[in-house]
């Protein structure tokens, strides 16, 4: 079912004076007083005169008489370094450095860090130290941005997969999908999910032990294939399709490029794919904004990633907005590292923006009170301004009970909240974001989370640092800006792996999803078999399955390659009625786009495979062995094992490879 939807764009009007060369609060909403403190990131052309004030400040202030010793080691760079670090009150970074001719290799290290951290930042490092200060001033003061603001449930589009609206809506994506351009955000390693690689390289099942950039990679080119007849006529000789963009990070960047080396990227070409690196910023000792050496290297800045919201400025920065520009193409798409669902709804949630225009669209579901995923919420402050925004879920409860519900974020007669859950999937419009970030230099809002050792909140219990995120983008529009949102079910378009299994044991325990590598892969086959139940296939009913103490329904092993069908349109022309699966032991994996399914009865494990130009029809096809079955695997079992608490004995296996082109028909 779907609901028109109505969204009310900000509006960007404020008085309040600004306090200089400190940034102004941002006048959207922002947290309460237990959560983050943010503001938004002044334009490149508002950063100078703060930065030359700095430098004035810096000719007056005295330095201790070993530095000054050392300054003749130095060239004028490193000194000018020297010079911005002590103007923002960092001279602790200096306390301890020897006279010269001792570490003074050290000594040179640290001020080339220091700079690769002032050259990444907008304004520099007395810029962050200045923002720093601010929030953390904030922070310690409880200072609450909420003030005024009153939020609301807000309208949105409601899409039932396999409905016609929904239908319409695919269509509408794929005649689309030629004009959009990829964005994976893949920063982060496996580490907290008890994984020791990279996230994307991690099977997403076991059935074919292809690993999420593979499949990512797979369904892009297979929507790429599907709407070849749609790519703009207009676009660039050196197009080669539908671009993808991967946010790496020091941590897997290399890791990410080996990857798809190593794999001759998996089917793409080479020019089609570019990885572009998130640096890092500095972390922070206390509420003074001083930023921490390593305790264990004197001449090294302990830094960390500055948050998945450094992509709108990478792809600002590198010029792939652009060069995807003039090759014709109209949106951009991002998506995290680990949701093997994504691709079921991209078609159809692009079809949203489209039908309704949106610059910027929020991949949504459904999500129960309290749940910790960021609410897409409608807010309305007392001077008129509204927005529709992203509000994480620790700020929205408090928000609720100050203002409009004394019970805060409870669950409808649905048992859902009425705010839907955002998973960060995005969809915006290339042209008028490109627009923006000209404007903004693609920074967005920040924010710090410190941690204090106690109520006086002076110290921290470790060092902190600013972050921000991708889906703060919205809060930088102005008045004129159709923001929107997209709701699908979680079962058809959201199952991130992102808990280790004993984080995943609580959240069973507590009647939450568990998000972990084991209910990823049940989800993985579990969509497939739903999508093929509504297309009029007859699937066996899931059993109960225990593994790493978690229980989750395991039901057929059902693998549709991306190649065998982009939309459920298509799916359901293929592989719908006819089709039986009578046990959930049975494993279907189907890979090529010239497969149809008319009429077969499973008990047991079949896999197609047809290479490209081979077209084959099942009909009448029964197939009756064995089968696969899942065992649990103990300590001793390989690390992606252990993630999944199982491994997948294949007994027995009938398997049907077409790898010539041509016509067949099966028996």
């Amino acid at each position: 079912m779907g609901l028109a939807s109505c969204f009310r764009p900000r509006d960007m009007s404020d008085d309040t004076p600004v306090r200089t060369p400190r940034p102004t609060m941002s006048p959207g909403i922002t947290l309460s007083r237990s959560a983050p403190f943010r503001f938004c990131i002044p334009s490149p052309d508002h950063l100078t005169l703060p930065t030359v004030r700095h430098r004035q400040q810096t000719k007056k202030r005295k330095t201790g008489s070993t530095l000054e010793a050392n300054r003749g080691i130095f060239t004028s760079d490193e000194n000018a370094m020297i010079d911005k670090l002590l103007g923002c009150g960092q001279d602790h970074l200096f306390s301890s450095w020897p006279a010269p001719r001792t570490d003074d290799d050290d000594k040179r290290r640290f001020l080339a860090q220091a700079a690769v951290c002032d050259a990444g930042y907008p304004g520099g490092i007395a810029q962050y130290v200045a923002n720093a200060k601010k929030l953390l001033q904030d922070s310690k003061e409880g200072v609450n941005p909420f003030d005024g603001w009153t939020p609301a449930v807000p309208d949105g589009i409601v899409v039932e997969y396999a409905s016609k609206e929904h239908v319409e809506l695919e269509s509408e994506g794929m005649r689309e999908v030629g004009s959009a351009a990829f964005v994976l955000v893949a920063g982060g390693l496996g580490e907290r999910l008890g994984y020791s690689g990279i996230k994307v390289e991690l099977p997403c099942e076991r059935s074919t032990d292809s690993c999420y950039l593979q499949l990512y990679i797979q369904s892009i080119l297979a929507l790429q294939q599907r709407s070849a007849g749609e790519m703009p006529a207009h676009r660039s000789a050196k197009d080669v399709g539908i671009p993808l963009a991967i946010m790496t990070s020091d941590d897997t960047h290399a890791k990410t490029l080996d990857l798809l080396e190593r794999n001759d990227y998996f089917g793409a070409k080479k020019e089609q794919v570019t990885l572009i690196k998130q640096e890092k910023v500095p972390c922070l000792t206390n509420n003074d904004a001083h930023l921490a050496l390593k305790d264990t290297d004197p001449y090294t800045l302990q830094t960390k990633p500055h948050g998945h919201g450094d992509v709108h400025a990478l792809l600002h920065t590198s010029g792939l907005l652009d060069r995807w520009s003039a090759a014709g193409k109209k949106w951009v798409v991002f998506f995290q590292d680990t949701n093997s669902l994504v691709f079921r709804v991209v078609p159809g949630a692009l079809g949203v923006s489209k039908q309704k225009g949106f610059v910027f669209n929020s991949l949504c579901v459904p999500r129960k009170a309290k749940e910790a995923i960021g609410a897409i919420t409608e807010l309305t402050h007392t001077d008129g301004r509204k927005m529709t925004v992203n509000v994480e879920y620790n700020q929205l409860d408090p928000l609720l009970r100050a203002t409009i519900n004394k019970d805060g974020d409870v669950n409808n007669d649905k048992g859902v909240s009425p705010f839907p859950g955002n998973i960060n999937q995005l969809i915006v419009s290339l042209e008028e974001y490109k627009t923006q970030l000209a404007k903004t230099g693609g920074q967005i809002e920040e924010f710090v989370n410190p941690k204090y050792k106690d109520a006086s909140k002076t110290a921290f219990k470790s060092p902190t640092r600013l972050e921000c995120m991708m889906q703060d983008y919205p809060k930088s529009l102005d008045a004129s800006a159709c923001v929107g949102f997209t709701v699908f079910d979680n079962w058809v378009g959201y199952s991130p792996v992102k808990n280790s299994p004993a984080d995943g044991v609580g959240k069973f325990k507590g009647g939450n999803p568990t998000h972990t590598a084991t209910s990823g892969e049940m989800e993985f086959y579990g969509c497939a078999a739903k999508v093929m139940e509504l297309a009029g296939a007859e699937m066996a009913a899931p059993v109960d399955f225990a593994a790493n103490d978690i229980v989750v329904p395991s039901g057929p092993k059902v693998v549709l390659h991306p190649s065998f069908a982009c939309t459920f349109e298509e799916l359901k022309g293929k592989a719908g009625k006819g089709v039986k699966v009578t046990s959930a032991s049975s494993a279907l994996i189907v890979e090529g786009a010239g497969v149809k399914i008319e009429s077969l009865e499973l008990d047991g494990a079949l896999v197609i495979k047809a290479c490209p130009g081979a077209f084959v029809t099942v009909k009448g096809l029964k197939v009756s062995n064995k089968g696969w079955r899942f065992e649990k695997c103990g300590a001793d079992a390989p690390e992606i094992d252990r993630l999944r608490g199982f491994v997948i004995e294949k007994d027995e296996t009938e398997e049907l490879v077409f790898d010539q082109p041509g016509a067949y028909t099966v028996p």
